[in-house]
């Protein structure tokens, strides 16, 4: 017959007296730093005590008991009655009830302290969130939930970010099908049907970083730093019914507007409502766009404005501003960082002075009624508007004898489109062959090749016109190959100054860092020059050595042509010709130094990464971080691929070889300098 189990028998429990209790010397507990005494007295007086003491009689050295009791296992509740009774809030003789362990226990105290400390469960931080959740539903605020536990609102106000989680995904965290990040990284959206499509997508990958998932649920959003963004501002988007997704647990730069087509039509009729404002001035077209194409004023005429007079009274207030900024920046010349409130009255003052003195010019209204107005948006989110821009077919005629009158810069009047068009590429092809090429290694496009050696060419022209030494170190040599050589070949300096276009580009641009740097370069010198024609000669002749050179350097910048052509056999320009103009501007990114990483240039699927193979993604991945890296998202189709390469590929520095600046170059013995450009195509070099 089976011996029956032996049945356990448990300790008494009873109420005794406060100031018959004393802290154990065998409480293992012993470090009192980020105990939170105080916060437990506090919840102890709000709710009283929901945990009982576990103690042992004191005994005397005959083992007698003294009628006093040691708290063994308790000892932080016991410090925070004892705060009470300091307080004048609880009586030293209140009864507290205790769990009594047997004097002759074999158990030792120190074993109750430790198991006490160290047998506890956290609670579940999806039980914690429910049970923010039912405080909520019943009436309690955010703040004051944050108050009775003691934590701070920020983390009462995540919890319950995870209300915006579907319950299927909380049944699958709570089953531990995924960790407590990637759940967060859902809270961001909360379209529980893009949230079980992204968690479908995923469970099935390898790679299930919470990074992923936030990008997945905001790709077809925009940034609220986005320059559309801050144009329009964030309160009229939500004014018109949009929808910003944040995430507390991360910077979020803002969030998320997940309304796309709404902040376009908000810019669009911003762009037109300010339009027809500038419209009302006498002009007699305005064409509004979030962007123009690079060099969209390069085929109009441009008319000259005259500069404001500041009244007397705008005179005094730039006089005061000027004076208080002075004032300012002197008392806090010491100061390693400005008081906010300083700060922001800086920032006002800033943006005063620049409002009175970059006021627009002023147009003669017979200039005004054959020009227009270009209204767009800037880099920076700011409101660009190019006024007093002509086209030719509303110039007016001017005979041979007649006085140049008309307030026209001739010496600005364009030649017509000398620069030859570069054919687009047939970008359709049958689904069959596009298969086919994403299996290989397949040569990048000539249309995409364009594309990346005109951000280059930018971003050279820019590296150019800052490095004055190295623009008349150029000219000089493209002058002497012309003066003693005889030289046909196609420059990468086209020395007498013809501005190249460059109408095949990417989308990102127009709104680079190079092409904001020309613009305000530009922009600069023209409104240095003279006004008056005549006066421009001898205005030059006095300009100092520094600003000569400054300003050479800037006129050649615009005769810089790095770009990639793919030229028809019977072209005026050969491809051996296209290959020594590479070749020549290699040579001069590396004088110059020039750094694609550091003028903004980063891979993104419409620049690059949707526009080639997969074998050229992995490739990329592969440089950039590794075969690992490359390895997690090799099973990916294309579009996703690509996508994913964008993620990793962010902040890594890397370059497509048509866009690295090679080391310095050599000769080759016969006077000629060689550097090799990498990543054109072998029929280039062949030719």
């Amino acid at each position: 017959m089976a011996s029956a189990i032996q049945k356990i028998s448990l300790s008494s429990s009873r109420d005794i007296p406060l100031n018959k209790l004393v802290l154990s010397q065998s409480n293992v507990r012993r470090i009192k730093a980020g105990q939170s005494i105080e916060e437990l007295a506090a919840d102890i007086e709000r709710r009283g005590l929901l945990q009982g003491l576990n103690v042992r009689p004191v005994l005397e050295d005959d083992g007698t008991e003294t009628g006093m009791f040691e708290v063994p296992a308790g000892g932080r509740r016991f410090r925070a009655l004892e705060l009470l009774v300091r307080q004048k809030k609880l009586n030293k003789t209140a009864l507290i009830p205790c769990v009594v362990r047997a004097a002759g226990s074999p158990i030792l105290a120190e074993d109750d302290s430790l198991a006490e400390n160290t047998q506890r469960a956290p609670l579940h931080p999806l039980d914690q969130f429910r049970a923010f959740r039912t405080l909520l539903e019943k009436g309690l605020s955010e703040e004051e939930i944050a108050a009775a536990f003691f934590v701070p609102v920020t983390v009462v106000k995540q919890r319950l970010r995870l209300m915006t989680v579907s319950d299927a995904l909380l049944s699958v965290y709570e089953e531990d099908g995924m960790r407590l990040e990637q759940l967060i990284a859902f809270s961001i959206s909360d379209d529980h049907e893009r949230q079980a499509q992204v968690w479908d997508i995923i469970s099935q990958s390898h790679n299930r970083e919470p990074y992923l998932i936030r990008r997945m649920l905001t790709e077809k959003t925009v940034r609220a730093s986005d320059a559309r963004v801050r144009f329009i501002g964030l309160d009229a988007y939500v004014a018109a019914g949009g929808h910003v997704m944040r995430d507390l647990f991360e910077a979020d730069d803002g969030g998320w507007l997940d309304d796309p087509t709404l902040v376009d039509r908000l810019v669009i009729d911003k762009l037109n409502a300010i339009a027809e404002e500038i419209r009302a001035e006498g002009w007699k077209w305005v064409e509004a766009a979030r962007s123009f194409p690079w060099g969209h004023t390069r085929d109009f005429y441009e008319i000259e404005g005259t500069g404001v007079l500041l009244s007397e009274d705008e005179a005094a207030s730039l006089h005061a501003l000027h004076a208080e900024q002075e004032m300012i920046e002197a008392e806090y010349a010491e100061a390693d960082e400005l008081p906010e409130a300083i700060d922001e009255r800086l920032g006002e003052i800033e943006q005063a002075i620049e409002a009175l003195e970059e006021r627009p010019l002023a147009y003669a209204p017979s200039d005004m009624a054959r020009a227009g107005v270009f209204v767009s948006l800037d880099t920076d989110g700011s409101l660009l508007i190019e006024r007093g821009f002509v086209r030719a077919e509303d110039m007016p005629v001017v005979e041979d004898d007649a006085d140049n009158d008309d307030g026209l810069d001739h010496a600005d009047v364009p030649e017509g489109n000398e620069a030859s068009e570069c054919d687009r590429d047939d970008v359709s092809v049958t689904e069959r062959e596009a298969e086919e090429d994403e299996e290989t290694g397949k040569p990048l496009s000539d249309r995409l090749l364009t594309e990346l050696t005109a951000w280059r060419t930018l971003a050279l022209r820019d590296a150019f016109a800052a490095n004055p030494r190295v623009a008349v170190t150029e000219l000089l040599h493209t002058l002497v190959r012309d003066l003693f050589w005889q030289s046909a070949g196609t420059d990468c300096l086209e020395a007498y100054v013809r501005e190249i276009s460059l109408p095949v580009h990417a989308p990102d641009m127009p709104g680079s860092a190079p092409a904001h740097a020309l613009r305000q370069r530009n922009e600069g010198w023209k409104h240095d020059l003279p006004q008056d024609d005549a006066d421009l000669w001898h205005w030059l002749d006095r300009l100092d050595e520094t600003s000569r050179m400054a300003l050479l350097a800037h006129c050649l910048s615009f005769g810089i042509n790095a770009q990639y052509e793919r030229m028809p056999s019977y072209g005026a320009v050969s491809q051996r010709g296209i290959s020594d103009r590479l070749a020549r501007a290699d040579r001069l990114a590396s004088a110059l130094g020039l750094d694609l990483v550091e003028a903004g240039w980063q891979p993104t699927v419409e620049n690059y990464l949707g526009r080639v193979t997969k074998a050229h993604i992995l490739e990329a991945v592969r440089e950039a971080r590794g075969d690992a890296a490359a390895a997690r998202i090799a099973h990916l189709k294309k579009g996703d691929m690509a996508r994913e390469a964008e993620q990793v590929l962010d902040g890594s520095g890397w370059l497509p070889k048509a866009l690295r600046t090679q080391g310095p170059v050599a000769s080759d013995g016969d006077g000629e300098m060689v550097s090799g450009s990498a990543d054109i195509p072998d029929t280039v070099a062949a030719e």
